[in-house]
């Protein structure tokens, strides 16, 4: 059986984790986890704003108890991954208090208008980080960095130069997780000068998919399947009317954790035109695997590959079911979606890139020279090349393929108008 093995720490990785085990076997009460740490935990990211910040605790409360427990029962996590996790939560709560507040003091930012933004979806590792950080090149797009996913309220404060100020100075400091975990370099690429996922930013009703990705969570993505997403999306739209700057740029946004809840998305930004990307279903749930493996191995010391296989399988399934179900509702009429296929982004970027631009109804660049001008910048495997095999994960391309094939059937159906 060929098993996966995480990749070797670093010096400076293996410290850091040393002085956490350390710290957890002197003061094992501040590593606690569990429903009975959600109190500790609300009282932390209370301290300035007060418990009554946070509102209706049915709104939270619920999801933050869920997560806490998974990651007790579930989680396998060191002391590294434990203080993630907490600190995790106790910034989505912080963050829920303050977008209250916010609106509190500034009742208007509710009734600024977000026009239909770009938003990139599909599987994990189909191109779209990629097609991402591309158009993002584009000036008439605004493409949130981490910063202002984190604390919108705090950048939404500075003008345009002092934004940039503050990106380019976060950018000069070390990457903590690329200190951790510096193979996530090559896996993905990532820091505070990098366009990213706006899934960042969500999660102040304690419902976010990547959680669930990063971390082991079984539990808690099997809650996430039952939970109504529609707080979560309008939490999703206010961090975004926080942010507006009067520009006038239309907001490009990307998150594969996006496609199980295209329903949710096409009602919160009626005319979105979303950008599904699709690959080979058994390099997509492998890449997965391997991406996910190397980020949970940062938090914990017993990642076993096949049991990532396992989860990738079933919560790609999920997804791509929800996506399917999505095509065929009266909600996805609201919606502009136009499908990529993978291998088109790699053999014909200029054409493919022009798709996008046609269905935003954008007039197009010069695309040939934003190309070059990206990949001289960001060389695909510029920092190491991402090696993985399905065997690491337990995957067998035939079963998965079977398996996935009401997927396939539909992607084949959704893109027969653009076979030449």
């Amino acid at each position: 059986m060929t098993a996966w093995t995480p990749p070797p720490r670093s010096e400076v990785a293996a410290r850091m984790h040393a002085a956490a085990e350390a710290d957890r076997a002197a003061r094992p009460e501040r590593y606690r986890l569990g429903a009975d740490a959600a109190d500790l935990l609300v009282e932390k990211a209370a301290a300035t704003h007060g418990v009554d910040a946070l509102g209706d605790p049915r709104h939270c409360r619920p999801g933050l108890e869920r997560y806490l427990e998974s990651a007790a029962e579930d989680g396998r996590l060191n002391a590294v991954g434990i203080r993630n996790a907490q600190d995790a939560m106790v910034g989505k709560l912080r963050a829920r208090s303050i977008f209250g507040r916010v609106l509190r003091e500034n009742p208007g930012v509710a009734e600024r208008e977000v026009a239909p933004p770009i938003v990139i979806i599909g599987g994990w590792r189909t191109g779209t980080t990629f097609l991402f950080r591309l158009l993002a090149r584009d000036p008439r797009f605004r493409a949130p960095r981490p910063v202002e996913l984190y604390a919108p309220w705090r950048v939404a404060k500075l003008s345009p130069a002092e934004r940039e100020e503050l990106i380019e100075t976060q950018a000069a400091e070390p990457n903590p997780l690329h200190l951790l975990n510096p193979s996530m370099a090559a896996v993905h690429d990532s820091g505070p000068a990098l366009p990213e996922e706006c899934v960042l930013g969500m999660g102040t009703t304690m419902r976010n998919w990547a959680l669930s990705s990063t971390t082991r969570l079984d539990s808690y993505a099997r809650w996430l399947a039952t939970q109504d997403f529609g707080g979560e999306y309008a939490a999703h739209r206010t961090m975004l009317q926080i942010l507006d700057d009067c520009s006038g740029r239309r907001w490009l946004l990307k998150a594969p954790a996006h496609t199980p809840e295209l329903a949710h998305l096409a009602t919160t930004y009626p005319g979105v035109c979303v950008v599904h990307l699709h690959r080979d279903v058994v390099e997509t749930v492998a890449s997965g695997a391997s991406l996910f493996a190397t980020y949970r191995s940062t938090y914990s010391d017993e990642v076993d590959g096949h049991d990532v296989g396992r989860f990738q399988t079933e919560q790609s399934e999920l997804w791509f079911r929800r996506a399917v179900e999505f095509r065929g509702s009266t909600a996805a009429r609201s919606a502009t979606i136009v499908d990529i296929d993978y291998r088109d982004l790699v053999a014909r970027p200029e054409e493919t890139v022009g798709l996008v631009y046609a269905a935003a109804d954008v007039d197009p660049p010069d695309i040939t020279t934003m190309l070059a001008e990206h990949n001289a910048e960001q060389p695909r495997h510029g920092k190491g090349k991402h090696r993985y095999t399905p065997e690491e994960f337990g995957i067998d391309p035939d079963a998965l393929r079977e398996r996935m094939r009401f997927y396939t059937d539909a992607v084949a159906e959704w893109t027969s108008w653009q076979v030449s």
